[in-house]
């Protein structure tokens, strides 16, 4: 293994994993937990989770797959600079960037991917810019950003508020969040998964411990910021191109991407092969439905052809 990366023991609520430090950079440092033997499968949460999301499904995957299950830059326990001119250090590109980095000092150039929500857009751009890197890309309860964007309505806008609050000039959403993170985040994980009880509280608390956290709030701000300026910019320059790993595309069925959009071609006009179905859950079937997840997974990503 690679000099930049320090491994610190066992891995909270990820059983049999341990934690790592990975340097991917001079400015940003990525918590990865790690396990397992064979092919490398790297999984990336979303918001407002951290690699803990995987809990239910990671060590059954590490019984097939090296699982490296990171936490994205300015989430968990990663590095959250400041964000940047044009919010450039939380582009989904930079975000991308580090996962590669991350991949290779473990030693893996080519992987597997899968990705929910924020995870899933960095993934995305994974797949663009790193196409040598990724084989296969699974993408969990999202279309693509652009797409969401250039469809909003009022539905939308009303579902996924956050998406248009989070992006407001700092530091507006900054310090209404961090007058009380704990509504905050109850109020947003409640709201989005439809299945009471898949956030034990153990997991809870602990994304509450990282979200409790002024940096961890701007950063998250700025992820979101990236998304509506500078990432937008990046796709527009990419509108030709086409993930050329197959992809699989998950989603619940009770939630509002499902509800809003036909997911299968959003992602069929922006990849060359696509695969996917709605599951009977809200946002998180990581979370929701564990067992489909992981039989979804495993059918796509033992898949070697």
């Amino acid at each position: 293994m690679s000099s930049s990366l320090k491994t610190l023991g066992p891995a909270p609520l990820m059983a049999g994993f341990t934690l790592h430090d990975v340097v991917v950079s001079e400015t940003v440092t990525i918590r990865a937990a790690t396990a397992g033997q064979g092919p490398p499968l790297l999984l990336l949460h979303g918001h407002p989770q951290t690699h803990v999301t995987w809990r239910k499904i990671a060590p059954r995957l590490a019984e097939h797959f090296t699982v490296v299950a990171c936490d994205l830059r300015g989430y968990g326990d990663s590095s959250k600079p400041d964000g940047g001119e044009h919010h450039v250090d939380y582009s989904k590109r930079a975000m991308a960037a580090d996962q590669v980095a991350v991949m290779r000092a473990l030693g893996f150039e080519r992987f597997a991917l899968a990705g929910h929500d924020r995870g899933g857009r960095v993934a995305h751009r994974m797949a663009l810019d790193f196409p040598e890197a990724v084989s296969r890309l699974a993408v969990l309860d999202i279309a693509p950003t652009a797409t969401m964007y250039a469809l909003t309505d009022k539905a939308f806008a009303t579902r996924y508020f956050w998406w248009f609050f989070l992006i407001q000039p700092a530091p507006l959403p900054e310090k209404l969040i961090a007058a009380d993170p704990a509504f905050f985040l109850r109020t947003h994980i409640d709201g989005q998964l439809k299945t009471p009880g898949a956030t034990e509280p153990a997991a809870f608390a602990e994304y509450l411990r990282c979200y409790d956290d002024p940096k961890a709030i701007h950063a998250i701000c700025e992820d979101y910021r990236a998304a509506a300026t500078i990432d937008l910019e990046h796709d527009a320059a990419d509108g030709d191109k086409r993930v050329i790993a197959p992809l699989l595309a998950l989603w619940g069925g009770k939630g509002t991407v499902g509800a809003l959009y036909d997911v299968l071609q959003t992602w069929r006009d922006k990849a060359v092969a696509v695969q996917g179905r709605a599951l009977d859950c809200g946002h998180a079937p990581q979370e929701e439905v564990p067992e489909e997840t992981f039989d979804a997974f495993m059918s796509f990503f033992a898949d070697r052809a």
